[in-house]
C-alpha cells in the first residue's frame, strides 16, 4: 500500500493544498494520502491570530471533505507536544504495516531534511516528494493578510470562507459581495431593493457623520435577514440564542425581526457588537443610540424606494441635523402606531425623551 503524508499547519487551508495533495497522489498512484495539520510545530512559532487547533482541524476537514482517498488525521493537532515528523512517520509505520510512505515537502523543507530529527532514520523510513509548485500558487500567510482586507475568499473553500467569517478568525472581514449574497438569500425578494437602497443611503450617511462606512454597510445589508419569518420561527432563533427572557406583546410581532436579524448577523456572520446593536435598534430606537445605530434607523427609513408625506423634510434633515432627524422618524413612528390603535414600543419613547431634553 502506498500512502502520502502531508503535514502542515494549514493556518489556513487553501485550494493549492488541496490541488497539490490531488496532483501528488495522482502522480505517484497512492492509494491513500493522509493530511495532517500541525498542533505545535518545532521549526518555527505560530503567527498571531492562528485560531485554536480544534479550528484549524475543523478547517482541514473542511478543506479535503469529499476527496477520494485523502484523510484528515488529528494525530498531531491534539498533541500538546511539538510535533517531529519522525514520530508522525512511525505512528503510521504502526498503523499501516508493511506500506511504502511518501512524505511531500516543498522545496525549502526539502532542502533543508538534513536538519530535522532524526533525519537519517526519516530518510529510509519516507520517500521524499516535492509538492508541485505550479500548483501552489497562493500562501496561506498571504491569505491570513487578505482577509481583514475583505478579500481572499477565492482561495478558500466555501464552507472554510463561511466559517472564518462566522468565527472572524484572522481579523476577517466578509467580501461584502459575499454578505450580499448570503442576506438576499434570506429575504424575500420584494424586499431586496428596500435592503441595497437602504445600504446606499447608510454608506452615504456615514461619510456625512463621520463613522466607518463598512460598519454602516455590513449593518444595512443585515438588517432585515430575519424580516421574512413569522412569530414561531422568530421566536425559535430568540431560545437557540438561549434568550428567553425577551417579551413581546403580540401586536409588537413586527419588531421581533430586529431582535432575531441581530442574534444570526453576530451568530452567522461574526459582525461586532457596535453593527449587531445597530440592527437591534433599528425598529424602534433607544435611548443612548450610537451615531451607527443612528445612521441605520435613519437610512432605513429615508432610503430612496420610500415614499410617504413627510419624507423629503426627513431626508433634508438627516443631513443637516441627525438628532433632529432621529425625533421626526421616531414621533412618525409612534403617531403612525397610535393612529392604527397601538402603543408604541417604550424604547421608542425612552429614545424620544433623551433626544428632545
Amino acid at each position: 500500500m502506498k500512502i502520502g503524508i502531508f503535514g502542515g499547519t494549514f493556518n489556513p487551508p487553501h485550494i493549492g493544498h488541496v490541488l497539490a495533495a490531488k496532483s501528488a497522489a495522482e502522480e505517484n498512484s497512492l492509494d491513500l494520502m493522509i493530511v495532517i495539520p500541525t498542533g505545535i510545530p518545532p521549526h518555527k512559532p505560530l503567527p498571531p491570530l492562528t485560531p485554536s487547533p480544534d479550528k484549524r482541524y475543523q478547517m482541514t476537514e473542511n478543506a479535503f471533505s469529499g476527496i477520494e482517498n485523502i484523510k484528515v488525521s488529528d494525530m498531531e493537532i491534539n498533541s500538546s507536544e511539538y510535533c517531529y515528523t519522525i514520530d508522525t512517520v512511525k505512528r503510521i509505520q504502526r498503523e499501516y504495516n508493511g506500506c511504502d510512505l511518501y512524505l511531500l515537502v516543498g522545496t525549502d523543507m526539502y532542502d533543508s531534511l538534513d536538519t530535522w530529527k532524526d533525519s537519517d532514520i526519516l530518510k529510509k523510513s519516507v520517500a521524499p516528494v516535492l509538492l508541485p509548485r505550479d500548483v501552489i500558487n497562493i500562501s496561506s500567510s498571504q491569505i491570513r493578510q487578505m482577509l481583514p482586507l475583505r478579500k481572499g475568499r477565492e482561495y478558500l473553500a466555501e464552507e472554510n470562507y463561511s466559517y472564518i467569517i462566522k468565527n472572524r478568525l484572522y481579523g476577517a472581514k466578509p467580501d461584502f459581495n459575499w454578505l450580499r449574497e448570503k442576506a438576499h438569500l434570506m429575504l424575500n425578494p420584494l424586499r431586496i431593493p428596500h435592503v441595497k437602497a437602504c445600504e446606499t443611503e447608510a454608506v452615504r450617511l456615514a461619510g456625512r457623520w463621520g463613522i466607518n462606512p463598512e460598519d454602516a454597510c455590513e449593518a444595512a445589508i443585515l438588517h432585515d435577514i430575519t424580516k421574512k419569518l413569522d412569530f414561531s420561527q422568530n421566536m425559535c432563533i430568540i431560545a437557540e440564542h438561549g434568550n428567553n427572557e425577551i417579551s413581546l406583546e403580540r401586536h409588537e410581532e413586527k419588531l421581533l425581526h430586529s431582535i432575531t436579524g441581530a442574534m444570526l448577523a453576530k451568530s452567522e456572520f461574526g459582525v461586532s457588537d457596535e453593527v449587531s446593536d445597530a440592527i437591534k435598534w433599528h425598529t424602534t430606537g433607544r435611548a443612548g443610540m450610537s451615531m451607527l445605530e443612528k445612521v441605520i434607523y435613519i437610512a432605513d427609513y429615508i432610503e430612496a424606494t420610500r415614499d410617504f408625506p413627510g419624507v423629503d423634510n426627513l431626508r433634508k434633515a438627516a443631513y443637516e441635523d441627525i438628532n433632529r432627524a432621529m425625533i421626526l422618524g421616531l414621533e412618525m413612528t409612534a403617531d403612525d402606531l397610535k393612529s392604527r390603535g397601538i402603543t408604541p414600543n417604550n424604547s421608542t419613547y425612552e429614545a424620544l425623551a433623551e433626544l428632545t431634553k
